[in-house]
């Protein structure tokens, strides 16, 4: 494993970082607890030391599950998670709608509480505000209070999560050269590279260190999905139409040229997609079971992906990828 400086802060993070929402929810086929644990305390033992959860997934257990899986590696080990959504208060969710968010000082403190205590730490190494919109990015008091609780040592430091899909480019830009954010998640792939791309210049100017989610396109660019693929009721892409995979395969059929050149699988080399340049620090992806660990955390190690081969990336990102119909948004 290889590791890089989170931007300004002092975190030192694994190129290949782990995901819990994988573990939390069953948006991606359902994962039992002790599967979750092995996953990240295997994780560990690969050399992965950034995990990655939120207050939101499965309503507090995907903190919870990584002080069942990591509590004996606290001081080894970077935790990131994230607040902003109301879940404490009862709320019919039909389906994937988005919660409630809710922003004002005591609910910040009541969250932050609430997350030390299922994450069994008391400190978080990385508190992001999840999916905030313009107006929660405006608003002062919500940084005061992320300024309280750093100079309280609750929390190192602060960043934003991006999202929950592709897009939300005002609100990106916003926080970097508003906000000056230590740090920032966005989804950023192959074939989602806008508008992470727009992004790049303004992080490298204020040093906001980047991470990176969906590398794979939600499975497009793992090597494991066909047009005759079905997905299970609880997986969030279910609920997106045919057309949809079947553009991304199409898509898909432009990359063989990676396969053939590259002494790597096309989900590593998507990963290394992400962190070429050199702007992202570390790169989650989906991770549900052994071998996708082992595969994914060895694209640390994999052959970098040409600057040539960057730049046709880009060329046919812009182009398309030669195909006429458009594929929707991946979601977080």
């Amino acid at each position: 494993m290889k590791y890089r400086q989170l931007g300004k802060t002092d975190l030192n993070v694994s190129e290949v970082g782990f995901g819990a929402w994988t573990v939390a929810m069953n948006w991606w086929g359902k994962i039992e607890e002790p599967q979750g644990i092995n996953l990240m305390r295997h994780a560990f033992d690969l050399g992965i030391n950034f995990f990655d959860t939120g207050d939101a997934y499965g309503d507090g257990y995907g903190e919870e599950i990584v002080a069942k899986a990591l509590k004996r590696q606290r001081h080894d080990i970077i935790i990131g998670t994230k607040f902003g959504y109301d879940f404490y208060t009862p709320f019919i969710r039909e389906g994937h709608q988005e919660r409630p968010q809710k922003w004002t000082p005591g609910f910040i403190r009541y969250a932050c509480e609430q997350s030390l205590r299922r994450l069994d730490t008391d400190y978080i190494d990385l508190y992001q505000l999840h999916n905030p919109k313009l107006d929660a990015i405006e608003n002062d008091d919500l940084f005061e209070t992320l300024e309280d609780l750093v100079n309280e040592g609750k929390i190192l430091n602060y960043g934003f999560a991006i999202g929950p899909d592709i897009g939300w480019e005002e609100e990106g830009t916003a926080a970097i050269q508003y906000r000056e954010a230590q740090a920032m998640q966005i989804i950023y792939s192959i074939l989602e590279q806008d508008p992470a791309r727009v992004w790049f210049p303004m992080a490298v100017e204020q040093q906001t260190g980047l991470i990176t989610r969906v590398p794979h396109a939600s499975g497009m660019l793992d090597g494991t999905y066909t047009k005759d693929t079905v997905f299970e009721a609880s997986d969030h892409r279910s609920h997106r139409r045919q057309e949809w995979l079947n553009t991304s395969l199409a898509k898909i059929a432009q990359l063989d040229f990676l396969t053939e050149s590259l002494d790597a699988t096309i989900g590593q080399i998507a990963i290394r997609f992400a962190l070429s340049g050199g702007m992202v620090a570390s790169v989650l992806p989906n991770i549900t079971n052994i071998p996708q660990l082992e595969e994914f955390a060895a694209a640390a190690e994999a052959e970098e992906i040409p600057q040539e081969f960057v730049d046709r990336l880009s060329d046919l990102y812009d182009e398309n990828f030669l195909v006429e119909e458009p594929a929707g948004s991946i979601a977080d």
